[in-house]
């Protein structure tokens, strides 16, 4: 079975499309939400509803538009709006500068030499990312998660490209001068 045809199966009220999506999506929807939240428990709730939304309104669903961005973005927007409804944000200080210290930090955990670093990296960036609103962390998720370029993201967001890039270069900044400040 392939996409297409689990999402007419889906559209015809038989389930079985939709167990064919799950384990399609599953992984990587709950990574998705994961990075977001930071809670694997409120991730796979996340994902679970997400898919139960797709039950609900395959019928709406236009064929002709690729599945996996239109529910990822389902998933992206379901992390933030539970992260937005909820009192999990930290309030985090200044702005900073670059994009180099992110990007060097994300190179060394990838780097087989700075594997006994990696944990330490990895958390770094992790705290930092708790620390951004979660429109933040879904845009940097978005970009260097799921891979997409800012007029993907734009496309799916139905906004404009401009938009994107200001959110994106303020989350990084935002998460640069974290990570700046973590260092020092």
């Amino acid at each position: 079975m392939d996409e297409h045809r689990a999402i007419q199966r889906l559209k015809n009220g038989d389930i079985g499309g939709l167990e064919f999506l799950v384990r399609e999506y599953q992984v990587k929807a709950v990574r998705t939400a994961y990075l977001i939240t930071r809670d694997v428990g409120l991730a796979e709730d996340i994902v679970q509803e997400s898919f139960l939304n797709v039950y609900r309104s395959i019928r709406t669903f236009d064929v002709m538009r690729p599945f996996g961005p239109w529910f990822m973005r389902s998933v992206v927007n379901a992390a933030v709006k539970i992260l937005q409804k909820s009192q999990w944000q930290i309030v985090a200080g200044d702005e900073a500068e670059s994009e180099s210290i992110f990007a060097e930090l994300a190179q060394r955990v990838e780097s087989v030499e700075s594997q006994v670093e990696s944990s330490e990296i990895q958390d770094q960036i992790w705290d930092a990312m708790q620390k951004l609103s979660p429109r933040q962390r879904a845009v940097i998720v978005q970009r260097y998660f799921l891979g997409m370029s800012e007029k993907e993201m734009a496309e799916e967001a139905g906004t404009k490209a401009g938009t994107v890039k200001w959110m994106l270069n303020a989350a990084r900044e935002r998460l640069r001068g974290m990570l700046e400040r973590s260092e020092r």
